[in-house]
C-alpha cells in the first residue's frame, strides 16, 4: 500500500513540473501552424479568384459569339454593353460596380489572310467589326487582389499587403449570322 502511495505522489510532482512545458510545446508548434494556415488561405483566396474572373470572361465570350441582332433588340441593348455585363454578373462580385465593369475590355479582330503567318489585325474602330469570322476577345485587365492577411517574410522587414494582379483573357472566332447585333463602343 505505502508503493502505490508513493508512486501517486511522484505522478504528481511529474505532472507540475510539466505543465510549463505544455505551454511551451503548444506555442512552439501553433505560431508555425498559424503561419501555414495563412498561407495557404492566401492561397486558396487567388485561385479561386482567378478561376472565377477565367470562368466569367469564357461565359461572355460564349455569350458574345453567339447573340443575335434580335435579342440585342428585345434587351435595347449592342453586343459590347451585353458581353461586359454577363462577365460582371458570372464574376461573383468581385467585379462590381462601375470600377468593375471598367476592367472588362471587348475586342475585335480580322483574321490574316489563309496561308500567311501574320498576326490578326485589330478592328475595334470599325462598325462591322463583330462580323460573323472576326475573332471577339474579352479579358479582364487591371484587377488587384488583396491578401487576406499581411505577408510576414522576417523580422527586419516590414510587412507586405501589397495587391497581386490578376488577368483573364478568352477568344474565340464569332459565328456565321444572317441578324449581326449592333456593335457598341469596344473596349
Amino acid at each position: 500500500m505505502a508503493i502505490t502511495t508513493n508512486h501517486r505522489r511522484i505522478g504528481r510532482r511529474r505532472k507540475s513540473r510539466c505543465k510549463g512545458a505544455e505551454i511551451l510545446e503548444f506555442t512552439l508548434i501553433f505560431l508555425p501552424m498559424l503561419a501555414m494556415i495563412l498561407v495557404l488561405l492566401d492561397i486558396s483566396w487567388a485561385i479561386f479568384a482567378k478561376s472565377t474572373l477565367t470562368y466569367a470572361v469564357r461565359s461572355g465570350l460564349r455569350y458574345g459569339i453567339t447573340i443575335t441582332g434580335t435579342q440585342a433588340t428585345a434587351a435595347n441593348s449592342n453586343l459590347v454593353a451585353m458581353v461586359k455585363s454577363t462577365v460582371q454578373q458570372n464574376a461573383l462580385g468581385l467585379l462590381a460596380g462601375s470600377g468593375g465593369l471598367s476592367k472588362i475590355k471587348v475586342h475585335f479582330y480580322a483574321p490574316p489572310a489563309s496561308g500567311t503567318n501574320s498576326p490578326p489585325t485589330l478592328v475595334d474602330s470599325q462598325s462591322d467589326a463583330n462580323k460573323p469570322y472576326n475573332i471577339m476577345q474579352v479579358s479582364i485587365e487591371g484587377f488587384t487582389l488583396l491578401p487576406l492577411a499581411p505577408r510576414v517574410f522576417g523580422f527586419n522587414r516590414s510587412v507586405d499587403a501589397s495587391a497581386s494582379a490578376i488577368a483573364a483573357t478568352s477568344y474565340d472566332m464569332i459565328e456565321a449570322s444572317r441578324d449581326v447585333p449592333p456593335k457598341g463602343v469596344a473596349p
